[in-house]
């Protein structure tokens, strides 16, 4: 797969690391036709020793785990060896050749679709022929059946190759496919109705009623079942091929999303148009208006707003300054920033995600291996059935044709696809969809957990919080304004470097403009700070740097410095020429998405804790105001974890929400792992789903389309054994027409990959609008004065 800043290398397998002399290798496999198939090539490669294997008819891969001294040649060989092509996957070239496929000779959506049309625009004048020509004699004339004969050729020959060339390929290696169940079926009832074409002596009796169904003639065709056969099956598999490829180009597009080309800074300082290639870390480059941010980085210097949609599905863009990290990937819809990048190629956070997709695509949950198994000896029981059928209707009605409908109507209706097809194109599909939103799935097993979870566990500050301090409340005295309050102290703290006084510069820039210069600036340890601001004394930090200041309102700012310090804030006091003159509130302050994002959990009836490592008071003001009451405060790492492990222990399964940078145990521990917001290595090495958008309502929409993935895999799975059981002794019982079994096999997995294909178009938006509380919470996401 490529990537924003990726390199298109040399053809060669790379493997990934292991620690336990295996490594990991992905196969891209050509040739496999349903699930059988699957089950062939993993049975295979799971008989060569030490060698772990999974492959995926979904999607077209194996992932095997073999010893380092293994040669991957050697698993290539193997997949050969069983009727199949194979070749090494290149993580680096994925997207290139993907998208160079998709116009190529032996793209399957371009096959199939001409295939497909050619049996489409025959079958129909076909159908008709052969059942007028069967049903009224006298419509016949000189060399019908050389007409009859010119329309099914194309047809069960040409356009059904693929299926011939897969069962002779199966035949070739003593095995049975699903090709070689439609590919008999077609080759029959071609057969049999050549036979009557030219030999039959009774060839076109008519035949009426029902019994043109269930009783077929002495003289009746299968020409137009064995071209219907080949235009449903077309059909079905064109859909699948279409599906697969609109699920891929999302990720597809993901990972061609970056620039091919970048400006860096040099030495000289002047801007040098290079090949992204060419880009190493700690690098400088430049991202304007327009541009695409070349890869992962911290921003040096300049502003821009980010447009990230791309990456996070967050349709705002992002204002980003200097010291914000930037995605690759990510475009910049206005301003100019200097990038440094930390992170290129296959180290971005991007192709780390892309990956985590990929290989979540090609797992498999535990049910869909058994009905891969079943799959797997599926076809020669259809078979030993058919013949069953065949003697047993010869031997108890006599006629042979009835015993070849009957037989026929078996080998074409028993499809183990929709069984093949069940649970990997719903998880496909849906971590396309996932990836679109910002929500990357690190495989099946989240989605299996997240249906049994009843419990979410969230971290608070970098979670629920923006993770820094801002101002959120200021009381002042009687003899100043508020204005002069933020003014001066901001000017005092403009020469700290404390994250306090960052918190408090800011907001006296944003309320009284630029601050004026300090002199004598001296910091108290532990206490605060002091220094001149436009010939006054100027002093703020702790109630401890005032014990002999008073003012006309000391008792007053007394009380409400109690009562915030009561709320968990942080709170400093300001004094000006001697006298206290005020008191400022800092807290690190709500998302603007938590509290709704809470009330969307607790509508999914989900229990919803607070657990974090901050004082009792500042869980408390944050609980109250996203609706939380089950809080736990002044836990550390490992308390998290324990206290995880407590709730598992009391029946509870547990999810839990953190910020992915000091969570990892706590994420590691619970049933479900979700960070938010985060792309470090802990987050991706710990969490089972990856949430880049630092936006909490991600996390409700994470776990509902989890459960909807749930829903519609149970689904396929219900469907494709229910059919499978019903149709095969309906057909055997002599009530299913060849043609009618020939569109039920066709429909059945199709109705597979078109119910999995509704998750492309999953809805994130809530149900209801969760109310917020209005006294807790301000726009803008500031705690208020309780």
């Amino acid at each position: 797969m490529s990537v924003p800043s990726a390199a298109v290398s040399a053809p060669v397998p790379v493997p990934l690391p292991r620690t336990d002399g295996q490594h990991r290798v992905e196969l891209s496999i050509q040739g496999m036709t349903c699930a059988a198939c699957a089950a062939r090539i993993t049975k295979k490669l799971n008989a060569i020793d030490a060698v772990s294997a999974t492959v995926n008819y979904a999607t077209d891969t194996a992932v095997v785990d073999a010893p380092e001294d293994l040669p991957v040649q050697a698993l290539v060989d193997e997949i050969v060896r069983a009727g199949y092509r194979a070749e090494p996957v290149v993580p680096a070239a994925v997207s290139t050749s993907a998208e160079a496929g998709s116009g190529s000779e032996d793209d399957p959506v371009r096959s199939l679709g001409r295939r497909l049309l050619v049996a489409a625009v025959l079958f129909m004048p076909l159908c008709d022929a052969s059942l007028v020509f069967s049903l009224v004699p006298v419509t016949r004339f000189f060399l019908w059946q050389w007409v009859v004969i010119a329309l099914a050729a194309p047809v069960v020959v040409w356009a059904a190759w693929p299926i011939h060339a897969g069962a002779l390929r199966a035949a070739r290696h003593g095995a049975c496919t699903m090709d070689t169940l439609v590919s008999m079926g077609i080759l029959a009832s071609t057969g049999w109705s050549l036979y009557v074409l030219f030999f039959h002596p009774d060839a076109g009796r008519p035949v009426t009623g029902l019994a043109v169904l269930t009783h077929p003639s002495n003289g009746a065709l299968y020409l137009d079942v064995a071209a219907g056969v080949t235009t449903f099956l077309l059909a079905g598999r064109y859909y699948e091929a279409v599906s697969k490829r609109r699920t891929g180009d999302v990720l597809r597009s993901l990972a061609a999303s970056g620039a091919k080309e970048v400006s860096v800074l040099r030495a000289d300082g002047l801007e040098h148009r290079v090949p992204i290639e060419a880009l190493r870390v700690g690098d400088h480059f430049v991202a304007r208006a327009g541009a695409t941010v070349a890869t992962d980085g911290t921003v040096v210097s300049g502003e821009a707003l980010v447009d990230t949609s791309l990456v996070t599905g967050e349709s705002r863009p992002v204002e980003t300054a200097g010291g914000d990290r930037v995605v690759g990937g990510t475009v910049v819809a206005a301003g100019r920033v200097v990038v440094e990048a930390t992170e290129v190629g296959g180290a971005t956070q991007l192709a780390q995600m892309v990956a985590m997709v990929e290989t979540a695509q090609n797992e498999q949950a535990a049910v869909q291996r058994l009905a891969d198994r079943v799959a797997g000896v599926f076809v020669p029981a259809v078979m030993a059935v058919a013949a069953v059928t065949f003697v047993a209707w010869s031997v108890l009605d006599g006629s042979i044709e009835r015993a070849f409908s009957a037989a026929l109507a078996v080998l074409i209706i028993a499809c183990p696809c929709s069984l093949g097809l069940a649970t990997p194109t719903a998880l496909f599909v849906a971590s396309g969809r996932a990836a679109q939103l910002g929500i990357f799935i690190k495989g099946y097993q989240a989605l299996e957990r997240s249906r049994a979870v009843d419990t979410v566990v969230l971290d608070k500050t970098g979670t629920l919080t923006v993770g820094a301090m801002r101002l959120v409340a200021v009381e002042v005295a009687s003899t100043t304004s508020r204005h002069d309050l933020l003014r001066l102290a901001g000017a005092l703290e403009s020469a700290s470097e404390h994250a306090i006084a960052a918190a408090v510069v800011d907001a006296a820039r944003a309320e009284a403009g630029p601050v004026p210069a300090v002199a004598g600036f001296h910091a108290l340890p532990g206490l605060g700070a002091r220094g001149t601001v436009e010939g006054h004394d100027v002093v703020i930090g702790r109630a401890d740097v005032f014990p002999d200041q008073a003012g006309p309102d000391h008792d007053r700012l007394g009380a409400v410095r109690h009562r915030w310090e009561d709320l968990g804030r942080t709170v400093v006091t300001v004094g000006i020429d001697g006298e206290v003159v005020g008191v400022l509130a800092l807290a690190d302050t709500l998302k603007p998405s938590a509290a709704a994002a809470v009330g969307r959990l607790q509508q999914l009836g989900l229990h919803c804790m607070l657990l974090t490592g901050d004082s009792a008071g500042a869980a408390g003001s944050v609980a109250r105001a996203v609706g939380i009451d089950d809080v736990v405060s002044g836990a550390k790492p490992a308390d998290k974890v324990e206290l995880i492990g407590h709730l598992q222990a009391a029946g509870r399964q547990v999810a839990f929400v953190g910020d992915g940078v000091n969570d990892g145990p706590a994420l590691i521990r619970a049933d479900l792992g979700l960070a938010v917001g985060a792309g470090t290595d802990v987050a991706i090495h710990a969490a089972d789903m990856i949430l880049i958008r630092d936006d909490l309502d991600v996390v409700p929409t994470a776990i509902t389309l989890a459960r909807a993935t749930l829903g519609t895999i149970r689904a396929n799975l219900v469907w494709a054994f229910a059919y499978n059981l019903a149709a095969i002794p309906l057909a055997a019982l002599g009530f299913l027409d060849p043609l009618i079994a020939g569109a039920s096999m066709a429909l059945s997995s199709t109705f597979v990959v078109w119910n999995s294909s509704r998750l492309r178009h999953f809805d994130a938006t809530p149900s209801a609008e969760v109310p917020v509380p209005e006294d807790e919470v301000h726009a803008d996401g500031a705690l208020l004065d309780a």
